[in-house]
């Protein structure tokens, strides 16, 4: 397995007591998003998306074409607006605000670790991203958690209802500032859905290993590399709406890049 977020398997589940409200100043975005002087910059999403939206997937069409040999966006196939609404600004910091999280890196390799309490992330460290900052000074919120402190959250999640032969589902959540991702690497299989925000994805099959620094960000590689690939050397990309599932397969090369302030949640097949 090459180097890249090793989710944790969530097991403990117990019931989240407080009832959903929605609170003042909740809106369509959760909370998440930066208004007014000081908002960032919108990173764009792609010209054109390369890579085909399914509303209507069923299990043996996702097993025949796509389950092992190409990416697929996935479409109204579970209903999350529960797990959504838990999900605002407003709601996470009143349920977890004192948990502890651990950060990684966004660089290839996330050696560095840092822990600290949720609010503390949310507030000092959830900043647009800036381009000239490396990926080992770029702190991320992703994978590599101990999730049982949130076990009430995640109970409320329904992933997408599909599986393959032999392997076993692992949650990991996140929570990322605009223009903030993960550089190409590459892993097992698995979905990622977005729960607020926008996610544009870069991707490579596994025979073709993409032109990258493993410490440069997402939007240095953006900036500084995708405009100089040959078109027949791009990656297949596409943003993934809020609502919205990626499934990749195993070993396929990927990078991220957060258009906004998102929240999102994957489903690793290990």
């Amino acid at each position: 397995m090459a180097p890249g977020a090793r989710p944790l398997l969530l097991l403990a589940v117990w019931t989240l007591a407080a009832p959903v409200l929605r609170g003042a100043g909740d809106t369509g975005d959760g909370g998440w998003q930066r208004r007014g002087p000081g908002a960032p910059a919108a990173v764009a999403e792609e010209e054109r998306c390369a890579v085909e939206r399914r509303a209507d997937l069923s299990y043996a069409e996702f097993v025949q074409q796509y389950a092992f040999s190409r990416p697929v966006i996935l479409q109204r196939l579970t209903d999350n607006s529960r797990f959504r609404a838990l999900c605002s600004r407003e709601r996470l910091l009143a349920s977890f605000g004192d948990s502890v999280v651990r950060l990684s890196t966004a660089n290839t390799y996330s050696y560095r670790k840092v822990d600290l309490p949720f609010q503390d992330y949310v507030e000092h460290l959830l900043h647009p991203q800036d381009p000239s900052s490396l990926g080992n000074d770029t702190l991320y919120f992703f994978g590599d958690n101990d999730f049982s402190e949130w076990a009430s959250l995640f109970q409320h999640y329904s992933p997408p209802p599909f599986s393959l032969l032999g392997t076993t589902a692992a949650y990991s959540f996140g929570i990322a500032g605009a223009g903030s991702g993960v550089p190409f690497h590459w892993h097992g299989p698995g979905f990622s859905e977005v729960i607020y925000g926008r996610k544009r994805w870069f991707l490579y099959p596994p025979e073709k290993t993409p032109e990258f620094h493993p410490n440069k960000t997402t939007l240095a590689w953006l900036q500084d590399v995708y405009p100089t690939l040959a078109l027949s050397e791009r990656p297949l990309e596409c943003t993934v709406q809020a609502g919205e599932v990626l499934y990749f397969p195993d070993r396929w090369w990927h990078a991220t890049l957060n258009l906004d302030t998102s929240v999102f949640i994957s489903t690793f097949l290990g």
